[in-house]
């Protein structure tokens, strides 16, 4: 079941209705961070409803939102299709959100957009190969996917529970460039020097979340940052080789709390042979822009008292020197047949962008130029999505999957089904849908136009295929 837009929802409803309590040493632990203001910051958290923000797919355009972005729409400023909203609408309850048509993103950790583009000004025209280590829930993921369309990002999480939210935002997105991975950050020592950039959103102890997560509160301890600070050292330590010379390793998180963020730098610093880039944050931001005593870092820290967002720390590392590239040789794949091509060419519009690869029996169908990639690195990590996985051929007939329906690569000419508000909640929560006697067979289930789904009708009724584990129970 979908749960996260209702627990965001409920939380975001019940924390406010009782005067936010900091765990005992919280406040104390900040008097020395720079941007610090004890009376500003405390007073934001007992302020109300914290802000509301989401990101534009780019590549999923629609007409209108189901809900307004407000008159005029309100702008994230360092992200170019990152919008606030007047109000926080039931996400749940529109279609759009699960067509993957915007992701609900905190709008401070969309700065990840300034810090790419600054960093890699060449970033929406080159092959680039991109890691999300961290990946999960998906925002990130997401967001470099758009940022490098030319480019193969494997969005990685070391959590099997986390990992299936994060392909199945993944699979809402519908990019074939972005790939979902289940492995542990040591896994990637195979793939030395191999990454133009990673990013490690890390693990941490999420005080910069205290207005949206009550668990945070409950969590954080001093200990608790301790114990956050050497895992956040150790994943570091295990990536780093993968990071190919002068390639860029983005390290944020979403605590406050110097030892999990200048620390973290000023030992990065002293271990590797790297240095911090500078980011320009514009005027009048906000946006704490600070230097760590030790080495003199360039990082930025995100106050709610100060932007409007969460709490958020990023930093840009540039690799000045690395070790061996490993050389990792595209391992043998057995190609489709012609009579599983012949048959696929009634589903997919592949055009010359695209190949058919068939990894462990399962078709794949991934971007010509990353084909050999995909195959070789299938071999190292464990993916959960890679590419777009078409659906289960069962004889010379396919049984499409949900992944297709929500890639760019499904065909126009399969017929389609435009459901009103009411009957796509009604598919979403995989209940009946209205019997279709114009077509009999396979159809893409639309909202506004937009994929949502499959079905197949029937002669006396319409199945419903949108994935069990996925349907809305909210009403």
């Amino acid at each position: 079941m979908n749960t996260g837009s209702l627990r965001t929802e409920s939380v975001a409803r019940s924390i406010f209705e009782k005067k936010l309590q900091f765990p005992p040493g919280f406040l104390d632990s900040l008097n020395e961070i720079k941007g610090f203001n004890r009376e500003s910051f405390v007073r934001v958290h007992d302020s109300g409803e914290p802000v509301t923000s989401i990101r534009l797919n780019p590549f999923k355009p629609v007409a209108s939102l189901s809900f307004g972005l407000g008159d005029p729409p309100n702008p994230v400023p360092w992200c170019a299709m990152g919008f606030y909203l007047p109000e926080r609408p039931s996400f749940t309850l529109d279609p759009l959100f699960h067509a993957g048509c915007y992701y609900v993103q905190e709008a401070s950790s969309m700065f990840l957009e300034a810090v790419i583009k600054q960093a890699m000004p060449r970033h929406a025209d080159n092959p680039y190969k991109v890691l999300d280590l961290c990946g999960a829930p998906g925002g990130k993921s997401t967001h470099l996917s758009a940022l490098f369309p030319k480019g193969f990002i494997v969005a990685n999480e070391v959590n099997k529970l986390r990992a299936a939210i994060l392909t199945e935002n993944a699979i809402k997105w519908g990019r074939e460039n972005l790939a979902v991975a289940n492995n542990d950050p040591g896994d990637f020592n195979a793939l030395q020097g191999y990454f133009d950039a990673i990013l490690v959103d890390a693990p941490c102890s999420g005080s910069g979340l205290f207005r949206k997560d009550e668990d945070a509160i409950a969590e954080w301890s001093l200990n608790n940052v301790r114990q956050c600070s050497i895992r956040q050292r150790k994943i570091l330590e295990d990536i780093w080789p993968s990071l190919k010379e002068d390639g860029f390793l983005i390290y944020s998180t979403c605590s406050y709390s110097a030892e999990e963020d200048e620390d973290i730098l000023d030992w990065m610093l002293d271990k590797f042979d790297a240095e911090t880039c500078r980011i320009s944050v514009g005027h009048n931001l906000g946006i704490v822009e600070l230097q760590t005593t030790r080495n003199g870092a360039w990082a930025y820290r995100f106050f709610p008292d100060l932007i409007k967002g969460e709490g958020f720390f990023i930093s840009c590392i540039s690799k000045k020197s690395g070790g061996q590239i490993s050389k990792i040789g595209a391992k043998k794949s057995e190609k489709p047949t012609r009579q599983e091509l012949d048959i696929l060419q009634n589903w997919v519009s592949l055009g010359d962008e695209f190949e058919c690869c068939k990894l462990n029996g399962e078709i794949h169908i991934v971007p010509r130029e990353w084909l050999d990639q995909a195959i070789a690195l299938s071999s190292r990590l464990y993916f959960k999505k890679l590419g777009v996985y078409p659906g289960k051929l069962i004889g010379s007939e396919l049984v499409p999957d949900h992944q297709l329906a929500l890639s760019s690569l499904v065909s126009n000419k399969i017929p389609a089904m435009e459901l009103s508000l009411q009957e796509a909640l009604q598919y979403l929560r995989k209940e009946s849908l209205p019997s279709n006697s114009m077509h009999h067979g396979w159809m893409l289930v639309k909202y506004k136009g937009i994929n949502i789904g499959w079905a197949k009708a029937l002669a006396n009724r319409t199945n419903n295929y949108y994935p069990k584990d996925w349907r809305i129970l909210k009403s």
